[in-house]
């Protein structure tokens, strides 16, 4: 009977803390307009150059892996919204990153888990980060705002 009480309590834990993570997933969480740390930022600024982020223009930025399942949602998810702000005055880029072809970057990013999307400023720093599939209302009331010419 204990065994059995016991195994109710952790199955009832287990329950609790997966609606808990999944409650954060897919949500558009705003970050500091500069996250990079002040040993790290000239290898951080060199690595996100590297791959195209801050090139004059705002930045979907989304990690993925050919073995990653819901990573294609969120290919779909950032090519409308970057399309429906093709027209802007500065239309974001979308770069998608496979995490097995640029690890360094992942790592320097905190990277835990995919699909990982950034959206960056068209300085380059990060405005937002969304772990899991975004819901593209969510995405592109993050992104519209800094295709404006003077949002950078």
């Amino acid at each position: 009977m204990t065994q059995i009480l016991i195994l109710v309590a952790v199955l009832a834990a287990a329950a609790v803390v997966g609606v808990l993570v999944r409650r954060r997933e897919g949500r558009v969480r705003t970050t500091g307009a500069d996250t990079a740390s002040a040993s790290g930022d000239a290898a951080r600024t060199a690595l996100l150059a590297a791959v195209g982020v801050g090139a004059d223009a705002p930045a979907v930025l989304h990690f993925s892996a050919e073995w990653c399942g819901p990573c294609e949602a969120v290919r779909r998810v950032v090519q409308g919204v970057v399309t429906d702000l093709a027209q802007a005055q500065t239309p974001p880029l979308d770069i998608e990153i496979d995490i097995d072809a640029e690890p360094t970057l992942a790592r320097e990013l905190n990277v835990l888990s995919l699909p990982t999307t950034f959206v960056f400023d068209a300085r380059g720093r990060e405005r937002f980060r969304i772990s899991g599939v975004p819901k593209s209302s969510d995405l592109r009331s993050a992104v519209a705002p800094l295709t404006l010419q003077d949002a950078a």
